[in-house]
């Protein structure tokens, strides 16, 4: 068999036409298919605005300069995440809070969220790990009680419902990443999405310098066509038009994407439910379209060798994620482990296996016969 990856893009013929035609047309940024991706998009999430953005991270950064967060100011997350849903907080002078996650859903545990909270907490940044969706009516309900900000990470979880209603109706600030990976791709890529207007005009300036051409946000008199105002210190995470190009094509395709990778789930749970393996679940309120698909191992001894083995046979498993405290540059500012039992349990027995559209049921055959070998 040749190798498998865990992920990849799904790029086909209209795809490249649609980047091809953004090449030959008179703007390669900050041109119309930006704000028609944005539309399209805001649309697709139930959302009332979109802000894209150069990737994943660029949106997480923004979205907490526009909330406020500030010097001091504690974040509560996961750290069964990529870095970057905690590395936003320090960008802002802000303080990570980890909560452990829970074992079964592996998501973020909104009782130890509860038993997080300070009088510094300012937001909670929840991630739906693997395209799982984390319980937002809790969460929702957490941040009403404590004044509390709520940045949802959706960069694993494009496409899913809770409870039949769309992510974007749960939170102020909600953040997609667009890498190669993920359920969509622009190549990099990423967004932020808002049902707030002003906090709309924060992300848009936040994007480009905090520079704005809108002359209702203006301090000084208007003095013509040419004229801008920088408001605040901003950033250059602006992102291409050939990118959106590919986004707009790309999510046409969001309902085929979703409902394969949703096959191939099924397949996988049923054939690895009774294989002494643990798989991640979801609640009967959730409708995920998974980004990954996660085992555990019973016995954490056995992960190297059986994670080596799958490798040996040109599959591309892989680890998502370490604990992100336990980073050497976490552990220089004085995160210690024990911090998140169940996520580094979790962690230590952990294996991604391949989930993308473009898996064929043979190889996805393959996958099986080999993890059953293995284990």
């Amino acid at each position: 068999m040749n190798y498998i990856p865990y992920a990849r893009q799904c790029i086909e013929d209209d795809d490249v036409s649609a980047v091809v035609a953004a090449l030959k047309s008179s703007h390669l940024t900050t041109g119309s298919r930006v704000a028609e991706f944005e539309t399209a998009f805001a649309r697709q999430v139930g959302a009332k605005y979109a802000v894209a953005v150069s990737n994943g991270t660029a949106a997480l950064h923004i979205a907490c300069t526009a909330a406020g967060i500030s010097q001091g100011d504690e974040v509560i997350t996961t750290p069964l995440t990529f870095a970057a849903s905690a590395n936003c907080v320090i960008y802002c002078g802000g303080v990570p809070v980890f909560a452990d996650i829970d074992r079964e859903s592996m998501l973020i545990d909104c009782e130890d969220v509860k038993r997080k909270v300070s009088n510094k907490t300012k937001a909670i940044i929840p991630v739906h790990y693997g395209g799982e969706l984390c319980d937002m009516d809790m969460i929702s309900d957490l941040a009403n009680e404590y004044g509390l900000t709520v940045i949802q990470d959706s960069a694993h979880s494009l496409g899913g419902l809770i409870c039949g209603k769309s992510q974007g109706s749960y939170s102020d600030f909600q953040t997609w990443s667009f890498h190669p990976v993920k359920t969509i791709t622009t190549g990099e890529g990423g967004a932020v999405t808002v049902n707030d207007e002003g906090l709309y005009k924060a992300l848009l300036r936040l994007r480009t310098h905090g520079i704005t051409r809108d002359e209702s946000q203006f301090r000084n008199a208007d003095e013509g066509r040419w004229y801008y105002e920088m408001l605040e210190l901003g950033y250059n995470y602006r992102i291409t038009d050939f990118q959106c190009a590919l986004g707009l094509s790309q999510l046409k395709k969001l309902d085929r994407f979703a409902k394969r990778r949703a096959e191939i789930v099924k397949t996988y749970d049923e054939a690895f439910k009774k294989s002494g393996l643990e798989i991640q679940t979801s609640p009967d309120w959730s409708q995920p379209v998974r980004h990954l698909y996660t085992v555990r191992v019973k016995d954490k001894s056995l992960r190297r060798e059986i994670f080596d083995s799958l490798a040996g046979k040109n599959i591309g498993v892989n680890v998502h994620y370490i604990p992100v405290y336990l980073l050497p540059y976490y552990r220089d500012l004085g995160y210690k482990s024990g911090l998140c039992p169940v996520a580094e349990d979790s962690c230590s027995r952990l294996i991604t296996l391949p989930l993308f559209p473009d898996l064929t049921d043979s190889q996805v055959e393959y996958v099986i016969k080999a993890v059953k070998e293995s284990i």
